[in-house]
């Protein structure tokens, strides 16, 4: 039996996805992981800077103090992008799944052809996603639809946290981390991880995405009800398969671009 080293030379070296073969020579893990945290970490920085206001307006009633509770929210959050970017980068070249342009530029490589063939379906993707999310603006339930506007999250970290930490949260953590448990279990570690395989890590961590938005449709709304539930479930799992196929087929950064690209032709109607 081949081991998990061995398998991921093979793969490499024969180009088991068409975004593996534009990488080249990889960089060391340590050097993509740094990368790809401090990628991620102005979106952590972003969310905190946004949840100031309300956390200041409830000061009396928080169990510690306010410095303190800005803090542990956002060293937190920063761990567990830590700990997602970690699995991304030990266990994605194991199952066929990449970031190129990150790897290519961390690897002193060209960047350009790494990245363009990822900004065409990125950009169709979040095309796409920005018509969904401004179809679901028409049928929204009243207690997702602000009565203020300007109360809305700020598109600064709907695209710094939503378009880029939150991808690397679920898609290069916590697909990956499906994809290669199935691949574990179902072919016990062997060759490419199959089709099924792959559509139900897009699936699984798609579904987990949509539901990780349900705690701040209850702050929203101060209730779960079956239509909000309905609601912020199929919206959100529908983007979440889009952005899922995109880093399985083409890598992590088409799917980066379209969540970006998503928020910001649909702000502020969602």
């Amino acid at each position: 039996m081949r081991t998990d080293t061995e398998v991921e030379k093979t793969m490499l070296a024969h180009g088991a996805a068409s975004a593996g073969s534009a990488v080249g020579a990889l960089p060391s893990k340590w050097q993509l992981g740094g990368a790809l945290w401090l990628l991620g970490m102005p979106g952590v920085v972003a969310v905190v800077w946004a949840l100031l206001p309300p956390l200041k307006a409830n000061e009396a009633l928080l169990p510690l103090p306010l410095w303190a509770v800005v803090l542990l929210s956002g060293l937190q959050t920063a761990v567990l992008l830590a700990i997602a970017v970690a699995v991304g980068v030990w266990l994605a070249p194991r199952v066929g799944l990449y970031a190129p342009a990150m790897s290519a530029w961390m690897g002193g490589k060209p960047v350009g052809a790494a990245l363009s063939a990822q900004c065409k379906p990125g950009v169709l993707g979040g095309m796409a996603g920005a018509a969904w999310l401004w179809g679901l603006s028409l049928v929204a339930p009243l207690a997702l639809q602000p009565a203020d506007p300007s109360s809305s999250m700020p598109l600064v970290v709907k695209l710094l946290y939503g378009g880029i930490t939150e991808e690397l949260l679920m898609r290069w953590g916590l697909m990956t981390l499906l994809l290669w448990l199935g691949w574990r279990v179902v072919q016990r570690g062997q060759g490419k991880p199959g089709k099924a395989l792959v559509a139900g890590a897009v699936l699984f961590s798609a579904v987990l995405f949509a539901v990780g938005h349900l705690p701040a449709a209850q702050a929203m709304t101060g209730m779960l009800t079956p239509q909000v539930i309905a609601f912020v479930l199929v919206g959100n799992t529908a983007f979440g398969l889009v952005a899922g196929w995109l880093y399985a087929r083409h890598g992590l950064e088409a799917a980066l671009i379209a969540h970006v690209l998503a928020h910001l032709l649909s702000y502020p109607v969602l």
